[in-house]
Parts: C-alpha cells; structure tokens; sequence
C-alpha cells in the first residue's frame, strides 16, 4: 500500500482537528510573544529622535556621553558604552576652531543651565547663552543683546517677574546669587521653546562669555553649533570639523545623531527598550517555544495508536516523519502569521505605556519591520518540526506489531537520555543556587536567571517521573476520599505522561511569575524599611526647581533648628566585575552639604565601619552590597566616572548598611561640583524647629510623607516587573489551560467508557475536578520551589534578607492556577459528556 505523507498530514488536520487547534494555539501565542519583543528589541537598536535645539545647525561637535569599557575576548577587544548620568561636555574654545573651516558660517558654543529667580521660593527658569540665538530663532522684541552682567529675559518670564528693559533681577546660578540688569526682552524661537514650555517661558539669556561660568564649567560647553555657508554640502563641512578639532575628544555629529545630544534620556530609552525586548525578550521566547514544543510533543503523542496502525499497514518510518513534518508545515506558518498581528498590538501598547511613564522620549518612534515578524514565524516553524520530530522518532522507528502494543499502555520509564539530561539540569541549577548564594548584587542576580532556567528544563525533562511521585504523595490523600478522588488519583499514577504536560505549563507560570513579582516586593519592602528607618529628620523639604544654594545655611538659622543638611541626588557609574566581565553600574549618589556629625542627626545610615566624619574631598562613603560587589573595602580606592564622566578614585572612609532605601554612595557636596548640570539640591533634611519658617524654601513633610514620595518614584520598575511576569505567567497559563482541554478531549472515549460502565456524569466530572486539583496543586508546589530556590540567594545577594512574599498576593497566586485547572477541565468534560441527541 502506498502512502503519500502531504495526504496523510491533510486528512489528519481535516478529520481530527481538536488534535491539531491546541497546538494552533500553542503557536500563535508563540508569534505573538516573539513579534512583540522582537519589535521592541528592533526599535532599541534603530531608536533616534530628530533634532530640534540644533535643527537650523547642520553639524553639532559634542563630547561622548557614554562611558566605554574595553574587555578582551576571545574575537579580540570589545569595546561596550555605558549611558553618562549628565551631560559630558566640551572646550568651549573649539568653536574658534570650527568655525575656521571651509564652509563654515559660524561656530557657537551652547550652554544651558538652570537658573533660580527671586528670594522667595525658587522658580525655573533656563539659562543659555545669548549667541545661541544664531540657530534657535529667537530674536529680540525689545531693547539689545546682553554684555557682562547683563541679561536678556523671555517676555513671559518678564511679565511673571513684573520687570522690563533696564530693570535689575536678582537670579542665582551655580557662580552664586547677583543681580543682573535686563537688557533686552526677546521672544523664544524654535530651538528655545523645545522641551522648555510653551511659549518659552522661564528662559533666560546671559553673554556668552560669562555664561560657562555662570552655569558651573568654566571654559565648558554643551555642544558646539556649526552653522554652514549657503550651499555648503553638510558631509563636507562635517569631515572638515572633524579633521579640525581631531584629537580634542569631540564627536561631530549630524542628522538624527544630534538630537540625542540634545535628550539624554534616548540613551536610558534605548537600554530600557533593550533590556525589554532583548534581554526579557530572550526570556520570553525561551519560554514561548519550550511551551509550544510541549504542546506540539503532546499532540504528537495523542496520536500514536494512529501511528501505530499506520505502521502496522504498511508505512515506513519515513513516511511518519514526513508526514509529521508535513503537519507542521500546514499548522505553523498560519498560526506564526495570526500571531503576529496581536504581536504588533502588544508592542505598540508596551511602547506606549513605557513612553507615558518617561522610560522612553516621547520623540522616539516604535519600528515595526519585516524582521521580527519573519523571525517569530520561522521559530514557530523550526519548534514544530523540531517538537514532531522528537516526539514522532520513536512511533516513527518502532516495528509495527510492538508499536501497536506499546500504543495501548503508556511506558512506565522515560528515555535514558532523556533522564540523564534532567539530572544534569538539577545539578546544574543546584550548583548555580550555591554560587547565587555566595555571590552579591549583580552576580548573585545573573546566577539566579541561570537557577531558574535550569530547573525548568529539569521539570521538563523529568515531568513524568515528578507527575508520578506527585500523584503518589497527593494520591494519598485522594485514597480516602469517595470513589471519584480514588479514581483520580489511580489515573493519576497510571498516566504520568499525560498528567507531566498539563503539570509543566502551571510550575512554569508559577515559578517565573513568583520570581519576578516577589524579586521586587522583596527590594521595596528592604528599601521601605531602609529608607523609614533610615530619614531621622524632623523635616524634609524639596522644590522641583531645586532648593537655594545657601538653603542648608537659612535653614540652620532658623530657630529651634539642630541640624540642616541638604542633598543633591545623582548617579555615578562604578565598575562591577560578574560574570568574568567588567560593566558599569548606575549607582545612586549623594552629595552632602555638611559634617558627617551633621549627616548623622538627620540620617542614620547605619555605619558598619569607619566614620562619616571623615568624608571629604576624594573620601567617600558606600553600602556593603556595593562593597561587595566592587571588592572594596575600608581605605581602598573606589574607581568611578562622576556624572559628567570624569574619572575619580576617592577612598572609602565609611561602609553602611542601608544602601538600598538610600543612596549607595556618599560624598561632600563639593566633589559634584562642575560635573552636574544643576547646582542646586533637591533635598534639604531639618531636625528640630518648626516647620513653617522652612516652606520659603519649598514644600515640607515629614520622614513618613519623604518615605511615601520616594516609594511612589519606584512604580515604574514594579510596573516593568508585573508586565513581565504578566506576559510570560500569562502566556504560560494560556499553554496550561490549553494543554489540560487538549488532554481531555482525548479522553472522549476513555470518558464515555466510564459512564458506559456505570459511573454517573457527576462522578466523572468529580474525578476530572479531583484530576485538576491534583495538576494545579502539584504545579503550584513545584514553582513555588523554583521560585524560592531563585530567590533566596538572590536576595541575599541584593538585600541581605530573605525574600518578602505577601501572603494574599501568593493566595491569588495559587487559587489562580487552580481556578484556571479547574475551569480547564470541567467546561471541555461538560461538553463531551452532554447527552447526545437521538
């Protein structure tokens, strides 16, 4: 007899398709995983936003905002950038320069800084300096360009402050409070207006030859401005600049590269959007095709009475293969392509929502090409051949007599192989657990993904052996119950097989849903107790503008008043060396205006070693995680790039432990100077006095309402974490109740049986819900383990504590699962039992 494979495949889908609609399932929602991270990794790498500030300046020479590490491998030196926290900037004398060669128009030096106005509460406003005009279009409406000592205001912040053209304004930036004489009024032009306000509001404009100091970097700029003679070709003027100012460090750039001169935040973007899309996302479709591997495995396996038959008339085993293959063909592409679409809809909702928090500048677009989209159906494709292949090789190569035999009971022992390779992963992940646990920070955390990973694939390959022992421990309680729960728990033993593919999707929800929930819950609740514990202060006051430079001194004056300290919050990048490499990690950073013995009345940073009275010029204080994780310790130099870049080795004069609810690093306020863009600090600390005298300053609250406010600014790293436990939890549970209604619909006959030998219709639905408690409560107990075995030596790494799991959260956790098991089974049994119709 012959058979033809492609016909085999097409009757199969045709006259069974309940075979075939779960792994239909299995793969769209592998597509849609895949298309969406995909698209999002896309948009990381080709991100940009147009320029506006230099828009009308063709070419724009800028320092690197990025600090870079060079590592050796394998391929040579590879070289990885690190987004600066401000801004790295240039000597403003290289405008001499450019503006020197061919093609040139002019050159100008471009500051932005900001600036306080008045003595009452500070108010924003933006200096720059006055020649930037040249390419922003601002322009005069009344009076003349400012000299020394001078300034030009925007009209609206003229009419705010109620002066005009030779009026005297007291403003204050980072060279300290004076006043200055208006000059003229001006209506902010394009390059002005963006990013700073409608209508230019709140600008102000100082002479360029005054105004590097005025913003802090003498002799500094931002950027500097290349405005091209009429005609002149932008490549041409930009090779010019770039021979001219060769060996000064400054980068020319043109098109869309200028504009991320302009926004920083495009780099933060592009990390969050990778780390999204590629990292997560790498996560993702690991779990995606483990998950529709699975389901594929299992509809493939439903089938081998079929093949066994096929077999015994005659089909060779390459005809089996083909014919799995060709099943494939017809399932996967459509599924792939159906995927992809609600794929694309995630991502742009994803997008969206990251961009509302300010995790990505609104000015960046979402990229949505054919790649992402090819790459999610071309894996959907491979994964179901390579799942059919796997799961058909045995029936396929069996002789046909034992293939018959063998398709009646289920194989008590899994594959050798199969067996050994689990072993491996146990130990792999139980060796991975103990280096987590030894390890701190970023190791410990690379660790633990490894952990979980690892013990996944465990239960993969083990499902059967763990569904038997599973049925055995909780078969003992079903034993007692009525004869529904025994019969349970005898299909229970009998069928591993079947009841490892519908446990796998559960403790895959469970465990990576757990980890990445109950990771974060676990660092707010040390970093909420680390920061109340950790603000002793009476009061705190904070103003968005940033507070007086001599705030701390007001403060301290004002009756009653102990201690006043005032903050200016930062970041700096220190060099952590995990996993063989060296990277740079933002580190949150303090620059204290007082004494350690000032610090201590107002924050009680819990000094483990040293003093904080000793923290000065190039002596700094850090966390013992942070400690740890540099290999640092007591009088060793800590190296860092500061703010701006620069490079620094202060020594470690202090360790403390509450590192995670405060910032890591301490330092004198005087250390930042000259690295930041803004002088001003954001928060001022007050023991003792009233609070009243104090909101001059700002707004005042106390320790508590501080603590409230700092834990409000970590809703958007809950918010990344609950999205993706929600995508990969969400995906899992939509293979789980697939794969258990797949499980019972393949049960039709073995259903009708039982009732044809006298068990009721509510007893088999009993069984069946007996069944489903048995998979959920099972999955559950499995990925809570891999969750705990996660997170524990995680924590400790990260925090030092053990890991913060909120009973309701985990209760929902759990009734989740089991009302989805439940619900899995009980709705496909109902129909499949429903009386027939004569």
């Amino acid at each position: 007899m012959s058979f033809k494979p492609n016909g085999l495949a097409r009757a199969a889908v045709r006259f069974k398709p309940a075979s075939f609609v779960g792994t239909f399932v299995a793969l769209m929602m592998s597509a849609l995983v895949v298309a969406a991270c995909g698209v999002l990794l896309e948009t990381s790498i080709r991100a940009s936003v147009p320029a506006e500030r230099y828009a009308a300046a063709p070419v724009v020479a800028a320092a690197d905002q990025s600090a870079r590490v060079v590592a050796d491998t394998v391929d040579g030196p590879e070289e990885t950038a690190y987004p600066l926290p401000d801004t790295a900037r240039v000597d403003a004398g290289l405008a001499a320069k450019a503006a020197a060669v061919p093609g040139a128009a002019a050159a100008v030096p471009d500051f932005t800084f900001p600036v306080h106005a008045g003595d009452g509460p500070p108010g924003a406003l933006t200096g720059h300096g006055w020649g930037s005009h040249a390419f922003t279009g601002t322009a005069l409406s009344e009076g003349a360009a400012p000299h020394a000592g001078e300034v030009v205001l925007g009209t609206d912040a003229a009419r705010a402050a109620k002066t005009g053209v030779g009026d005297t304004v007291a403003l204050e930036t980072a060279d300290g409070p004076a006043d200055f004489r208006v000059s003229g009024l001006a209506e902010a032009g394009a390059g002005d207006t963006a990013g700073e306000g409608e209508g230019g509001a709140g600008t102000a404009w100082f002479a360029d030859a005054e105004a590097s100091v005025l913003a802090g970097h003498p002799g500094k700029a931002d950027a500097v401005a290349v405005m091209a003679e009429e005609g002149a070709d932008t490549d041409s003027l930009a090779a010019a600049v770039d021979k001219a100012l060769a060996g000064s460090g400054a980068q020319v750039l043109t098109g869309d590269d200028r504009g991320e001169v302009e926004d920083h935040g495009l780099a933060y973007g592009k990390e969050t959007l990778f780390a999204v899309g590629g990292s997560f996302g790498g996560i993702a479709t690991l779990v995606a095709v483990f998950t529709a591997a699975g389901t594929v495995a299992l509809s493939v396996g439903q089938r081998t009475r079929e093949f066994a038959l096929l077999r015994a008339v005659g089909a060779t085993p390459r005809q089996i293969r083909r014919a799995v293959a060709a099943e494939a063909l017809l399932v996967a592409p459509l599924a792939g392509l159906l995927g992809c679409l609600p794929g694309i809809g995630l991502a742009h909702w994803w997008f969206g929502q990251m961009q509302d928090r300010g995790a990505v500048p609104e000015a960046v677009e979402l990229h949505v090409s054919g790649f992402p989209l090819l790459a999610a159906v071309g894996l959907g494709l491979l994964t179901a051949l390579g799942a059919g292949w796997a799961a058909g090789r045995r029936p396929a190569r069996t002789k046909p007599g034992q293939a018959l035999a063998e398709a009646s009971v289920e194989r008590l022992r899994p594959g050798v192989v199969r067996t050994v390779l689990g072993l491996a992963a146990v130990g792999g992940g139980s060796v991975l657990a103990g280096v987590a646990a030894s390890a701190a920070g970023s190791d410990a955390a690379n660790a633990s993904l490894g952990v979980v990973m690892l013990f996944m694939l465990a239960v993969a390959l083990l499902g059967p052996i763990l569904a038997r022992l599973c049925a055995s421990l909780f078969g003992l309680l079903l034993r007692g119950g009525d004869a529904s729960a025994s019969l349970a728990a005898a299909n229970s033993r009998t069928n591993a097989r079947r009841l490892a593919s519908a446990i796998t999707p559960i403790v895959l929800a469970m465990a990576f849903a757990s980890t990445l929930v109950f990771m974060h819950t676990s660092e707010s609740h040390v970093a909420s107790e680390q920061l109340r514990d950790g603000v002793t202060a009476d009061h705190v006051v904070t103003n968005p503008a940033g507070l007086p430079a001599d705030a701390a001194d007001r403060a301290a004056r004002t009756p009653g008043v102990d201690a006043a300290v005032s903050l200016l919050d930062t970041q700096v990048l220190v060099p952590v060396r995990g996993g063989g490499e060296t990277s740079l990690q933002g580190t949150a950073t303090q620059g204290v205006s007082g004494s350690g013995a000032q610090l201590a009345k107002v924050q009680d940073l819990d000094v483990r070693e040293g003093s904080l009275d000793r923290v000065g010029p190039g002596r700094i204080a850090i966390d013992k995680t942070l400690a740890t994780a540099t290999h640092v310790g007591l009088g060793d130099k800590l190296s860092l790039h500061l703010p701006d870049g620069t490079e620094a080795a202060p020594e470690v004069v202090a360790v403390y432990g509450r590192g995670l609810g405060l910032p890591a690093i301490t330092m004198d306020r005087a250390s930042l100077d000259g690295h930041v863009t803004s002088p001003f600090a954001d928060t001022l600390l007050v023991s003792g006095g009233e609070a009243g005298p104090l909101r001059a300053l700002g707004e005042v609250t106390d320790a508590s309402g501080y603590a409230l406010a700092q834990n409000v600014d970590r809703e958007f790293g809950a918010w990344a974490n609950y999205m993706m436990a929600a995508v990969l939890g969400g995906f899992a549970a939509i293979a789980a109740v697939n794969t258990l209604v797949m499980t019972v619909l393949d049960r039709r006959r073995e259903l009708h049986t039982l009732r044809l030998v006298g068990s009721t219709r509510r007893q088999v639905l009993r069984m069946l819900g007996w069944e489903s408690l048995l998979v959920s409560a099972a999955g559950v107990a499995l990925g809570t383990a891999i969750a705990m075995i996660t997170l524990i030596p995680m924590m400790r790494g990260l925090t030092g504590e053990f890991p913060h799991v909120p009973p309701l959260l985990y209760a929902a956790f759990a009734a989740t699962a089991a009302a989805l098991g439940l619900a899995s089974v009980t709705l496909p049994a109902h129909r499949t039992l429903r009386p027939r119709q004569p």
